[in-house]
């Protein structure tokens, strides 16, 4: 056994676990030039990942650290968060403990003794995560420098003379990353996107950053067209319960792109016989074939404001799947039983053959609904439809509102592009949104039900409760505004929100204490392992209703189809049990990659809108508040920050507890109201810069002075 050989086995065997180079030097009794030699043994062994040496200088195995696998994300300020593969809780990592990891990369870390309890640092880059990066061109000698559109990638890619292509000073391109040198990436420009702040370069610089699947490939094209071709054969017809006779419509917004779910409602002895239809993708989207591993590398569609990146060719998402208006279409049908409380008495699911009588929108179902004497003339077979699936929205509401559901008063973003222009106005939710909501809501938990007492493996969709500490965080900050709550850390309910939300339901709290509670809540996602919905205060909810455009729901179709052809649980558990895993896995990842590009790409759309808006005048509410400026929102939901060191005084004091910047004569609260100047937009930045006018409180005194 060699010397670098018996080091490594005694640090294996514990006698010189966590050591530093001195104290193995001593333990060795080795002299000066012999612990050099030892020196340079110890960083081969790291080199090679055999052992770990954190910023201390102590050498380990990676179970003598306690280190755990995950992903490093990184921040623009320096530092980063380290998220362990097996779900154990983040850390926060300070740039100094970094190691040199970018974002993206997947890396060996452990908690250390910091500031804070969860603070850690990374002691070996695994892998690099990022193979290609998006962003500016910059010229600097005959090479340059390409500069990351994503501020968490926090390393310049250098780019020598011979690989950059065409690309010239300030362009947009993509780089893939070939190699590192001393913790800096070196590239070649692989793609040059376009001139740097047009709006559909930026966009494309978005899609190319998330690496979105674009365009299909031509036998996935070969196979969705070949299955849209063929139609609906009276043998199929014949398997499935005809329901073309009933009353069924179909209700969307005016932009839908695709349409996947389908109601009909009758009613009759105080029950009310409730059926949503939804489109049955899975006969046409056959088990590994060329169109189901695209749909599940996609995971999902990716909606933009001018475009949609669709989980399925058109063929299908679009034809033969959609539920077009007088078309016949095969559907999954989840038919209940209502009673006049809300509770489902009988629930089941049958293969279907539809035909929806109208495609309704959300704007004419409340024209119906408040008796627009055009739009009745318009439908008259729909008026008796709409008053009693009005009725049971309202009854299922109360019955959920009972239950504890966690209803946030949150205005989401409605961006409209149409011949170049862009608009963002304000989109009122109706009662017509909700019953839509309260209907697949209901079905979606019917489903997971029916399944789970199948003893079935499935795809759930998870909302698991609040961690203790995000649940302090938020006791804090209730009373910081003199709303003394107990709160069981450990076992907090949807009831506990529900009850604070209702108590402040129709003030400004409202509003303010729905975006606490959302960061203090954890994120849904998709597992094979029922845990319930948190926020839905849900035993057994799944994602049934829109098989077209989300993978998991196309994966339970099929299991739920099997299960009605007799298949058992031990022959589904053979037949599926590893495959939700990794559905649930892969929907989850997808879905955040997705919702991360839409929200980047709606964030440069509203970024452009702006533009045309520098130096106009709005009245906002204080949407965020940290240590470098105020995130300001208007009615539409443009949100814009204003820099601290924009704001009237020199110093100002973070209480992150409170969400509160406060100074010495001025501070700024959650919720506050401000009249703002739109001082600028941030392209690159995707960021809309606001100047503080005054406080709405604010006395023209005050403003004076």
């Amino acid at each position: 056994m060699n010397a670098k050989q018996a080091i490594l086995e005694q640090i294996q065997n514990g006698a010189l676990k966590l050591c530093t180079l001195d104290e193995i030097a001593r333990a060795l009794h080795l002299k000066r030039r012999e612990a050099l030699a030892a020196k340079s043994m110890l960083a081969s062994l790291c080199r090679a990942g055999e052992l770990l040496c954190d910023m201390k200088g102590r050498f380990g195995t990676t179970e003598q650290f306690g280190a755990k696998k995950g992903v490093y994300t990184g921040n623009e300020r320096g530092f980063g968060f380290f998220t362990s593969e097996d779900g154990s809780g983040d850390l926060f990592i300070p740039h100094r403990a970094s190691l040199g990891a970018l974002h993206g990369d997947v890396v060996l870390a452990c908690p250390s003794k910091g500031r804070s309890d969860d603070e850690g640092e990374v002691l070996y880059v695994l892998e690099r995560g990022l193979k290609k990066v998006v962003g500016t061109f910059r010229l600097e000698g005959r090479g340059g420098f390409l500069e990351p559109d994503d501020s968490r990638y926090t390393a310049r890619v250098y780019i020598p003379s011979s690989k950059r292509g065409k690309v010239q000073n300030g362009s947009k391109a993509v780089a893939k990353i070939v190699s590192f040198e001393n913790g800096q990436p070196f590239g070649e420009i692989e793609e040059v996107l376009g001139k740097s702040g047009d709006l559909f370069t930026e966009e494309l610089s978005i899609i190319r950053a998330h690496a979105f699947r674009e365009e299909f490939p031509e036998d996935v094209l070969k196979e969705a067209d070949k299955v849209a071709s063929k139609g609906i054969s009276s043998e199929e017809l014949s398997r499935r319960e005809d329901l073309r006779g009933e009353l069924i419509i179909t209700v969307d917004g005016e932009d839908t792109r695709d349409i996947d779910d389908a109601i009909s409602l009758t009613k009759k002895d105080g029950k009310y016989f409730l059926g949503v239809h939804i489109a049955d993708v899975t006969h046409y989207v056959r088990r590994a074939g060329a169109l189901d591993k695209e749909a599940f590398l996609r995971g999902t569609s990716v909606y933009f404001p001018d475009r949609v990146l669709p989980m399925l060719p058109k063929a299908l998402s679009n034809g033969i799947c959609s539920l077009n208006e007088n078309e016949d279409r095969l559907t999954l049908s989840c038919l209940m039983t209502v009673d006049g409380s809300g509770k489902v008495l009988e629930k089941r699911i049958a293969p279907t053959v539809i035909r929806s009588r109208h495609r309704m929108t959300y704007t004419n179902v409340m024209k119906l609904y408040e008796g627009d004497k055009e739009t009745v003339e318009k439908y008259p077979d729909l008026v008796g439809l709409v008053r009693d699936t009005m009725e049971l929205t309202k009854i299922l509401q109360r019955r959920r509102r009972e239950s504890g559901c966690v209803e946030l008063d949150l205005k989401e973003a409605k961006i409209l592009y149409e011949n170049g222009t862009i608009d963002i106005p304000e989109a009122p939710r109706t009662i017509a949104h909700e019953m839509i909501e309260q209907f697949m809501v209901l079905a979606n938990e019917s489903v997971a039900e029916i399944m789970t007492q199948k003893k079935a493996p499935f795809v759930y969709r998870v909302h698991e409760s609040p961690s203790p500490e995000k649940v302090h965080d938020l006791q804090l900050f209730l009373t910081g505004l003199g709303m003394k709550k107990e709160l069981n850390e450990e076992h907090v309910t949807p009831k506990d929100f529900q009850k604070i939300l209702t108590e402040t339901d129709g003030t400004p709290l409202s509003a303010v204490l729905s975006r606490v509670m959302l960061r203090a809540m954890m994120k849904a996602k998709y597992s094979p392992e029922n845990v319930g919905h948190f926020g839905l205060a849900s035993a057994c909810y799944c994602h049934f209703t829109s098989p077209i455009r989300r993978y998991p729901d196309l994966a339970i179709h099929r299991i739920i189809k099997d299960s009605l052809r007799g298949e058992g649980g031990n022959a589904l558990k053979e037949k599926y049990g590893t495959f939700v895993e990794d559905a649930s896995f892969r929907s989850s990842a997808t879905e955040r990659t997705a919702q991360e590009g839409e929200r980047d790409v709606d964030d440069l759309y509203i970024a452009f809108y702006m533009k045309d808006k520098i130096g106009e005048e709005y009245e906002a509410t204080i949407s965020g508040v940290t240590s470098f400026g105020v995130f300001a929102e208007l009615a539409n939901t443009v949100e814009g920050m204003i820099p601290v060191e924009t704001l009237p005084e020199d110093r100002y004091e973070f209480l992150e507890e409170q969400r509160l910047l406060k100074g010495a004569k001025q501070s700024f609260r959650l919720g506050g109201k401000l009249f703002i100047k739109v001082a600028g937009v941030d392209l690159g930045a995707r960021r809309v810069i606001f100047s503080l006018i005054k406080s709405k409180e604010e006395t023209h005194e005050d403003r004076r002075r």
